[in-house]
């Protein structure tokens, strides 16, 4: 007893919390899949209903509509984190001075909630506070920068929010792989004739390729759970302009009080993290398993 005790002793003080977690975090997930194929409302109903929310569900304008932004913020959001924080990389890269009081400057906004980038934001964006009152102040009389309250323009002030938080991450990961690439690599192109921009852009970003993947689905996991960002800037607003999944989600099941209808709102969102995770997955036992 003692000896089955002492070898399996690992297991055993870990099995209550993987119970727990997997209770807590798989269990909710399948209790959330059963449930969208229910007629739940304010309090779940067991009986099953079929696959009517999911019809219903994109019957919904304001679905679609909050399928159109994330498909805008997602893919802005993506391209500016990804050229902003290689571009910083490649600059720190260059072992210049206060390497370090830089890295923290870019990486600060990353330590911030969303709930406070978003409302920093909010008051830089705010005509009546911010940027266009600067500059209507500095005598700029017809400058007008209203994208807080533009229904056209509203999503891309969700994009810039993001983007200030998330590039620095970016940078960080892209510093660390282009540090661990062996020095006798670049040299050697030098020496070859290679310009700087042929060594960064020819020989190490390709060899960056596991860097971008996990860039990738980090941020594109980030901005499909985005909710606070939204509600902190915007609020889904003006009218349902920069309304998200996760907004619409958790207004379904709060404001509407239609829990069904929420659920399969939320295996939506699950299947699209999913698509991403996923491969990403595959692609690393794949990687473990050649080598």
């Amino acid at each position: 007893m003692f000896k089955w005790l002492e070898k399996n002793l690992p297991k055993v003080v870990l099995a209550p919390a993987v119970g727990l977690i997997s209770w807590f975090v798989y269990g909710f997930v399948l209790w959330t899949f059963y449930i969208s194929f229910t007629n739940s409302k304010i309090l779940p109903r067991y009986e099953l209903w079929g696959v009517g929310n999911y019809a219903k569900l994109w019957a919904s304008h304001k679905w679609l509509i909050a399928v159109e932004n994330l498909f805008v913020f997602t893919s802005l959001f993506l391209i500016f984190c990804t050229v902003i924080g290689i571009v910083l990389a490649i600059f720190l890269d260059q072992k210049i001075r206060a390497e370090g009081v830089l890295r923290t400057i870019y990486l600060y906004p990353m330590a911030l909630s969303f709930i406070v980038t978003g409302t920093a934001w909010k008051w830089i964006l705010n005509p009546s506070l911010g940027i266009q009152k600067m500059f209507i102040d500095w005598g700029f009389e017809n400058f007008t920068f209203d994208w807080l309250v533009n229904r056209e323009m509203a999503i891309y002030t969700i994009v810039i929010a993001g983007v200030w938080q998330s590039a620095g991450f970016v940078m960080a990961l892209f510093l660390a792989g282009l540090r661990s690439v062996e020095d006798e690599i670049v040299k050697a192109a030098k020496i070859d004739g290679a310009s700087l921009f042929t060594v960064y852009w020819k020989i190490l970003l390709p060899m960056m390729r596991p860097v971008f993947f996990t860039s990738f689905v980090i941020l594109v996991h980030i901005s499909i759970k985005s909710y606070d960002l939204v509600v902190a800037l915007t609020q889904g607003g003006p009218g349902i302009s920069t309304t998200m999944p996760a907004m619409y989600m958790t207004q379904t099941a709060f404001h509407k009080s239609q829990v069904a209808l929420s659920a399969t709102s939320a295996i939506m969102m699950f299947m699209a993290v999913a698509a991403v995770i996923i491969p990403y997955l595959y692609s690393e036992l794949r990687r473990e398993n050649a080598s």
